[in-house]
């Protein structure tokens, strides 16, 4: 008998917990949906493929080499789309800091004198990335690169007639060592970043961006959700407190603590790791607090279209996982439909890495419209919150 009642005492639990899921469809719904459309978006929305790198090619005045942009496009070289050909190399380079291409290259001036002299000419190409995995990327691009040259310069040879092995027009070339015939030309990568790629210093401050604003929207999601549980909402519609003083103690409240939470975190990550610091720490204040702003301003209103505890966990959980997927963390955004870009933006973490990783890394924004999108973010998500509270606590 006894492990009967016991047996059923377990069961009534287990009824009581499946009823109480079940009394609430909107939980029940997001906890099988939610996954599954965050999937499909990015099933979708994600291309799966990377644009080809912009590039500006550079070819001295005097060198004889081809001069127009037809001619390097007829290379073929996959990944890398040549939109210009100048003869300056400090105008590329310009270009190059501007964001207006993505890649350099400047061709060897004389590659035929490097050739008779028995030495590779460089085919040097120019970056200015902080990210690793970009910067493998565009180093094996210039490998693919300088193997198109290569072809090229075979391809002249024998429309010539000449065998490289012996003569090039003419020219004695059997002393030139079998490995300078194989590959005339080699790539050589220059980066105009100020720190050197590495995997914990680029994404260290992704993951700093990603932590405060899920411990924010958690935090205050829960706080509110707690408080219309226990019956303090109640208490607040029945005293002088109103929705704007409610809003302002939560978010300053969870400002602090992320505030605090924060500074130790960049400290951990400078000192300990070695992330890199070059931005001014005034600034890098600024980012932190439009970034904990607008993800308060997210939990806020998570908080209040949930109806119980376990709702807002579950939000706060697909918010944590869309921001995975969607807000450069992992992939670039770039590499999805624009439609898809366009939802990414919307998220508060999405601008707060791509700033981070800036004034960290450059000690520069490279994109200050994001300053202005996260702080419009933060004060349009904290207005639509205010709102709904200010109709839960009105008097009934």
């Amino acid at each position: 008998m006894g492990l009967v009642k016991t047996v059923m005492r377990i069961l009534s639990v287990v009824g009581k917990e499946i009823l109480e899921v079940f009394r609430r469809p909107g939980a029940v719904l997001s906890l099988i949906l939610g996954p599954f459309l965050i999937l499909a978006v990015f099933g979708v929305g994600y291309s799966g493929f990377k644009k080809d790198l912009q590039t500006i090619v550079v070819v001295d005045p005097s060198s004889t080499l081809p001069k127009d942009v037809a001619s390097y496009q007829s290379l073929g070289t996959r990944g890398m789309q040549i939109v210009d050909v100048l003869p300056d190399r400090a105008a590329a380079e310009q270009r190059l800091r501007a964001g207006e291409v993505d890649v350099v290259i400047v061709a060897p001036r004389d590659p035929m004198a490097a050739f008779e002299a028995g030495k590779q000419a460089d085919l040097e190409v120019i970056l200015d990335v902080v990210d690793p995995v970009e910067a493998n990327y565009a180093q094996f691009l210039a490998e693919t690169m300088s193997n198109a040259v290569n072809r090229q310069i075979y391809k002249a040879g024998a429309q010539e007639g000449q065998a490289y092995a012996i003569t090039v027009g003419g020219r004695d070339l059997s002393q030139i060592p079998p490995d300078v015939i194989a590959s005339p030309t080699r790539p050589v990568l220059t980066n105009l970043a100020p720190v050197t790629p590495t995997v914990v210093g680029f994404f260290g401050p992704a993951a700093l961006a990603l932590v405060l604003q899920h411990m924010a929207v958690t935090l205050i999601a829960l706080s509110i959700v707690r408080e219309r549980s226990s019956g303090a909402m109640d208490r607040f519609r029945s005293s002088p407190m109103r929705a704007t003083e409610v809003v302002v103690a939560k978010v300053l409240a969870f400002g602090l603590l992320g505030a605090a939470i924060a500074g130790i975190s960049v400290s951990l990550l400078v000192n300990v790791l070695g992330v890199p610091m070059l931005g001014a720490p005034a600034l890098l204040a600024l980012i932190i607090g439009l970034l904990l702003l607008a993800s308060l301003g997210l939990g806020l209103l998570i908080s209040v279209i949930s109806d119980s505890e376990r709702q807002a966990v579950q939000l706060s959980l697909l918010t944590l996982l869309a921001s995975m997927f969607f807000s450069g963390f992992v992939l670039r955004i770039e590499e999805f439909q624009p439609a898809v870009q366009v939802a990414a933006y919307l998220l508060p973490v999405t601008h707060g890495i791509a700033l981070l990783q800036d004034h960290m890394l450059t000690g520069t924004i490279g994109q200050p419209w994001q300053l202005v999108a996260l702080g419009g973010i933060g004060a349009a998500l904290l207005a639509l919150s205010w709102l709904l509270l200010r109709r839960e606590l009105r008097p009934e």
